[in-house]
C-alpha cells in the first residue's frame, strides 16, 4: 500500500480519507464545495480501505483520530485538514460560512478539533459503530 499512498501525493487537487460512518464527517464532506477551487477531488471512505487505514496510521495519521487531506504532495490531518479545507471551500449558504468562519482559523480549529473529534466517539458508539 506504500506506493499506492505515495501516488495518492501526486494526484492532481485534493484527496480527502474520511469516515464516511462518521455523520459528521460525511455531512461535512458532502456539504464542501472543493471543487470549485482545488478541481478535482476524491473523496475516499476510510471505512472502505482497511489498508490505507493501516498505511496512514504507519505513517503517523491515525484516522480514528481525524480526516486526512492530501493536496499539493502534502498532507494535512486532524484540525490542520478541516482548517485547510475551510480555507478552500467557497462560502456559500449559510452553513458553509459558519463552518468556514470557525474552522479556516487554525488556531480555533486546533481549539474546536478535540471536542469535535470526542462528538465524533460518542456518537459512533450510540450508534453503535467501531472504530476505523
Amino acid at each position: 500500500m506504500r506506493r499506492a499512498f505515495d501516488q495518492m501525493l501526486q494526484i492532481p487537487g485534493a484527496v480527502v480519507i474520511y469516515d464516511g460512518q462518521c455523520p459528521f464527517c460525511d455531512a461535512y464532506v458532502k456539504m464542501l464545495r472543493l471543487r470549485e477551487s482545488v478541481g478535482h477531488v476524491t473523496m475516499i471512505d476510510a471505512r472502505d480501505e482497511p489498508d490505507l487505514v493501516q498505511e496512514c496510521e504507519r505513517r503517523g495519521y491515525p484516522l480514528n483520530d481525524g480526516m486526512l487531506v492530501l493536496l499539493a504532495g502534502r498532507a494535512y490531518f486532524g484540525a490542520d485538514a478541516v482548517a485547510l479545507l475551510s480555507q478552500l471551500t467557497t462560502a456559500s449558504g449559510m452553513l458553509n460560512r459558519a463552518v468556514a468562519f470557525v474552522l479556516k482559523n487554525k488556531a480555533l480549529a486546533s481549539v474546536c478539533y478535540p471536542v469535535m473529534r470526542g462528538g465524533r466517539a460518542i456518537t459512533l458508539s450510540m450508534m453503535g459503530r467501531q472504530r476505523l
